[in-house]
């Protein structure tokens, strides 16, 4: 018995099985790319917001008790006088009469110097007066006046103030002590202070700054009614312009 010499194998009639070669969506795997794009961006938008808090909330922990104090004295300082005023209480004053070195005062500028030594004043000297001598009239008389200085020693705190006509045998010195909100006051303004305080103070106003930066992007960032923001923001420049010109 001789074997055919191939086999051929044919589908049985009225099958419907059909194998077909699988071929990957080209939409499946866009949508997958854009979801994942998207996850990406909210990943990088939730890092950002959390560095965003992190340094609001640094930057506010910083400037927390000076910016506290500044915030209070900067409310007497809007109502020093007018119809509004608050006030921040009466000044203490002292008068006394010192007599002058052995070693001969050049100037008034070296009298505030040993004034700060001997009476152990803190501050700084101020503005000088230095009046020449003169003569003047007294009656039908003729005199000359001698020479007279007149500087002041200012310090947040307290003032000092000091006359000495040139040949007398003492300093004659007014001393003023400021209550407590007065010396907040001058603390603010730095009245007396030395470079240390006023960069200290600048770190101080940077940091309301940052403050406000970052505070306009936190509600920016989480808060989508961005028309709102933007109609507060303009609304109270357009109040601060108007009340300043009233």
């Amino acid at each position: 018995m001789n074997a055919p010499d191939s086999i051929e194998i044919k589908p049985a009639a009225g099958s419907g099985t059909q194998y077909t070669a699988h071929t990957p969506e080209r939409d499946h795997h866009l949508m997958d790319d854009a979801e994942q794009a998207a996850r990406r961006q909210r990943s990088r938008r939730a890092t950002f917001i959390k560095w965003l808090r992190k340094v609001h909330g640094w930057v506010g922990l910083w400037g927390a008790v000076l910016g506290l104090m500044f915030g209070v004295t900067g409310f007497l300082l809007n109502h020093r006088g007018g119809p509004l005023k608050v006030p921040t209480g009466e000044p203490q004053v002292e008068e006394m009469q010192i007599p002058v070195p052995q070693k001969p005062l050049r100037s008034p500028m070296e009298m505030a110097k040993w004034l700060k030594k001997e009476l152990n004043i803190y501050g700084k000297p101020g503005r000088s007066r230095r009046e020449p001598a003169h003569p003047v009239a007294w009656g039908d008389r003729s005199t000359i006046q001698p020479e007279f200085w007149q500087i002041g020693i200012m310090g947040p705190s307290h003032g000092v103030q000091a006359e000495y006509w040139v040949g007398n045998g003492f300093v004659s010195v007014k001393r003023t002590q400021n209550s407590f909100l007065a010396t907040m006051n001058n603390l603010h303004k730095g009245v007396g202070l030395s470079v240390g305080w006023v960069l200290l103070i600048d770190t101080i106003a940077g940091s309301l700054i940052l403050l406000s930066l970052t505070g306009v992007l936190l509600w920016t960032e989480l808060n989508k009614r961005r028309v709102v923001g933007v109609v507060l923001i303009g609304g109270s420049v357009i109040a601060a312009v108007v009340c300043g010109l009233m």
